[in-house]
């Protein structure tokens, strides 16, 4: 339905209600009446009726429900059961991890922002209250619904923003619909089609990766390390010779065995790998979070990251890790992309804090990326990384930053990028993240890849273990990862080879296995972002 047609309804019918509604008349006791502000209307809701109509079985009347039962039934049906879970659904599904993200910055910028839109009567936000209310229910039950916290609230009458609350939703339609439309726009691109023939995983000898523990002045444990040695160069000495190693860094809450799938494949053609797990933020520390026993890992883990990637790389250069090669090339999913590019020198652009300030004046929920970026202000970030005078290239899976480097960032790199993004990608959204980005580049081999259908995910191959930690739905996974996989393992090694020989990956239209991949250089991503424009 188009947006303007849901709004004149959905002002219709508050309108009505005001009109016509006498019967909801403020109760006594606390949080009994909800004031809806849209548009100019105030409507006042009685929140008792309010739950016992969201109790009701879908198309049953049910006692409780009062005259708002009879004004909220007109809604269309779709609207009317969307509501009702929206009121019955937990907020908080677990005691202690609720108490914990509470504690989080992530989580206290959230509940600013919703305390924006749920206002007390003089107009004031209800952050503190809300935060006060939560933590009293967390301690009393084991999950916390939308209409039961409203209801627990210790004030006798809230304002609901409804205009705000549409704003955010429209935010999140806005960003699937601009999504969608720039995947029309880039398919219409002319690019050469190429059908590319899949590599069989594992058709060749396949080693399992030697992991050890490297000491590390920054922390009182050994640092884990999977290490994914080349076969013996044979009769492909020379070229071997000349290939670097590879150094992959996880995504947050991410394992090192989540990307054995590429180390694994890349040693065994010819580029030795090594995988470093970051403690603290990785999948471990990410179950402790939802155990309740530590706040969910952000971007404070940032500054001991890339201390673990500089004790990674001065140790191979001491000889210290069974690791050759002519040069090193950084990998990483997601944060572990953005800890490549600090850790190749890349500095984030004077005024985050204000750029920070803006983002955040709404909810950034069409671009979730914004909150670990807005935290980084708030850490304590080492000085920019010098980068490693081997450095060869980067490969950015899913990598973000359009709020560090809003214009010129990234022009200071001087070795090639090979940057991926999938178009169902809801996380870091590559329109922001990583087509702004990549447009700030320099180096001729550097390229823009978009996966079709592809999601965040798709690079992850999640293991047994992973299943407690990960239940994603279908939108989030996108079209078969192991597909998508296979696709990036080939167009990895293509890159790759570009870095060892006078080579240039042209810009075409891949098509892998089903799966489309649209491989774009400078001149093919201006063209694109020129037909986005208005």
């Amino acid at each position: 339905m188009p947006v303007s047609r849901r709004l004149r309804q959905l002002k219709g019918l508050l309108a009505s209600l005001l009109i016509t509604a006498p019967g909801l008349a403020p109760a006594a006791g606390a949080a009994e009446l909800l004031e809806l502000r849209f548009d100019g209307l105030e409507l006042p809701v009685n929140l008792e009726q309010l739950d016992g109509w969201s109790k009701s079985p879908s198309g049953r009347p049910v006692s409780g429900g009062g005259d708002l039962a009879i004004w909220l039934d007109l809604l269309d049906p779709r609207s009317r059961q969307d509501l009702k879970i929206l009121l019955r659904a937990p907020l908080l599904r677990d005691t202690s991890f609720g108490q914990q993200l509470l504690d989080s910055w992530a989580g206290s910028q959230m509940l600013a922002r919703l305390g924006d839109l749920l206002t007390t009567p003089d107009g004031r936000s209800s952050t503190a209250v809300l935060q006060t209310t939560l933590r009293r229910l967390l301690e009393t039950r084991q999950d916390v619904s939308t209409i039961g916290l409203l209801r627990a609230l210790p004030v006798q009458r809230l304002s609901l923003q409804l205009d705000g609350l549409y704003d955010l939703a429209l935010q999140w339609r806005q960003q699937i619909d601009l999504q969608r439309q720039a995947l029309r726009r880039l398919q219409a691109l002319a690019l050469p089609e190429r059908r590319t023939v899949p590599f069989a995983f594992g058709e060749r000898t396949t080693r399992r990766a030697r992991r050890l523990g490297l000491s590390v002045a920054h922390r009182p444990q050994l640092l884990p390390l999977e290490i994914w040695s080349a076969p013996a160069p044979g009769r492909q000495g020379s070229v071997a010779s000349e290939r670097p190693w590879l150094l992959m860094m996880p995504g947050l809450g991410g394992n090192a065995d989540q990307f054995g799938w590429l180390a694994g494949e890349l040693a065994d053609r010819g580029w030795p790998v090594v995988v470093v797990q970051h403690p603290g933020s990785d999948g471990p520390a990410l179950k402790a979070a939802l155990d309740g026993q530590r706040p969910p890992p952000g971007a404070e883990t940032l500054a001991i990251r890339l201390a673990d990637i500089k004790a990674v790389l001065a140790a191979q250069r001491r000889g210290e890790l069974p690791v050759q090669g002519k040069g090193v090339v950084l990998l990483g999913h997601s944060m572990g992309g953005l800890s490549a590019l600090l850790a190749a020198g890349v500095a984030p652009e004077p005024g985050l804090m204000e750029r920070c300030r803006k983002a955040l004046d709404r909810l950034p929920i069409a671009n979730p990326s914004r909150l670990l970026q807005c935290q980084l202000p708030s850490t304590q970030l080492p000085e920019r990384s010098t980068p490693p005078a081997d450095l060869r290239g980067l490969v950015l899976l899913n990598g973000f930053g359009s709020l560090l480097w809003p214009r010129r960032g990234l022009a200071s790199l001087r070795v090639p990028v090979l940057m991926v993004g999938g178009s169902l990608d809801l996380v870091t959204p590559p329109l922001e993240e990583q087509l702004r980005l990549f447009l700030q580049g320099r180096d001729p081999r550097s390229r823009l890849v978009m996966v079709e259908g592809g999601s965040h995910f798709s690079p992850v191959r999640l293991m047994p273990t992973d299943e407690v930690l990960f239940r994603l739905d279908a939108e989030l996974v996108g079209v078969d990862p192991a597909r998508v996989q296979s696709a990036l393992l080939r167009l990895t090694t293509e890159y790759l080879h570009t870095l060892e020989q006078p080579l240039l990956l042209p810009a075409q239209r891949r098509v892998h296995q089903g799966v489309t991949l649209d491989v774009l250089d400078a001149a093919a991503a201006r063209r694109w972002q020129a037909g986005l424009q208005p």
